[in-house]
């Protein structure tokens, strides 16, 4: 795939985002839709109530379209790419109710932890059973064994996966332009690795997804007029996990996606401080809370969640190359 041809997914990503994102906004304005900051969260976050939200169902749509288009204009449009377009989509559609009992039906609380589990499991072995089904491997490398097959074990490995990062990245979009940042960051790297084995379909994705959240970032930065929601932040951990283990590079998503590790492990340690002892060990978590907390700026904490999020990119990326 020549140069000037990786172009089109991220051009048309970003251009379907951009052009259709201010009438998204509009109509949010026009209905006085937008999001209720939380009640225990830092106090300057108030401003923020009201903002647009479920600006994720723009970018995802664009990836869709994109992906698809491109796929059938390169003749990539392979299972792999159906099953990435798969996980994207109905990790969105949970975001999406999730986002919409919220919004729309005006409740603090949209679906319950265990309705989004289940549906994400669901995505889970829908996922294993297309991939075994298409002969692909249940090899899982491991360090000082290599490729090891662990048979139906993979499956349940590929669940943690998916529902891990999927939920890792939704911890992790609290602030403006954060997961925009990182998230093409670590796409950008899932794309060299992609590049790289030569497999055309998914750098496909992983480009056009880039393309999008570039588009999306121009309306999410600070100050943010719309933030992407669960819709959008439950896909793209979903579709971050699931090229991984498509690129037999699962172990990479650790450090490819270690801001969404510390997220996830900064609460983690919080929720089990709290119940052992009664103390926090944070100021608040997920841990760009804390930083913000501790006097940071928004953009200070953010840039340098980002610049943390690059090098580790990059070190996964010489370890592997």
């Amino acid at each position: 795939m020549h140069w000037t041809e990786m172009l089109m997914p991220v051009v048309s990503g970003f251009a379907l985002t951009i052009m259709a994102m201010p009438i998204f906004i509009g109509y949010f304005r026009m209905k006085q839709l937008g999001q209720t900051t939380r009640e225990d969260g830092p106090k300057w976050h108030e401003v923020k109530t009201g903002t647009p939200t479920m600006g994720g169902l723009v970018f995802l749509i664009a990836i869709v379209i994109t992906s698809s288009w491109v796929g059938i204009w390169q003749k990539s449009l392979t299972i792999s790419l159906g099953l990435l377009m798969f996980i994207l989509v109905l990790y969105g559609i949970l975001g999406f109710l999730d986002d919409f009992i919220k919004v729309f039906k005006k409740r603090n609380l949209g679906l319950t932890s265990k309705q989004k589990l289940i549906g994400q499991i669901i995505g889970g072995i829908i996922f294993f059973a297309i991939y075994r089904l298409e002969g692909l491997d249940t090899l899982l490398y491991l360090p000082f064994f290599g490729d090891v097959n662990i048979g139906w074990l993979y499956a349940i490995f590929v669940m943690v996966w998916l529902v891990g990062f999927s939920n890792a990245v939704n911890l992790t979009d609290g602030l403006d332009g954060l997961v925009a940042g990182t998230a093409s960051i670590a796409y950008g790297a899932y794309a060299i690795l992609a590049f790289k084995q030569g497999q055309t379909d998914i750098l496909i994705f992983c480009l056009a997804v880039i393309g999008g959240l570039v588009g999306f970032f121009f309306f999410n930065k600070k100050p943010a007029k719309i933030f992407m929601g669960d819709v959008g932040s439950l896909a793209l951990g979903g579709g971050l996990a699931a090229v991984s283990i498509l690129l037999h590079q699962e172990w990479s998503l650790l450090l490819i996606g270690l801001i969404f590790v510390i997220e996830t492990a900064s609460v983690m340690i919080q929720v089990t401080s709290f119940k052992l002892t009664g103390k926090r060990v944070f100021k608040m978590s997920p841990i760009h809370h804390h930083f913000e907390m501790s006097g940071w700026s928004e953009w200070r904490v953010v840039l340098t969640f980002w610049a943390v999020g690059l090098v580790a990119a990059i070190l996964a990326l010489v370890i592997i190359l």
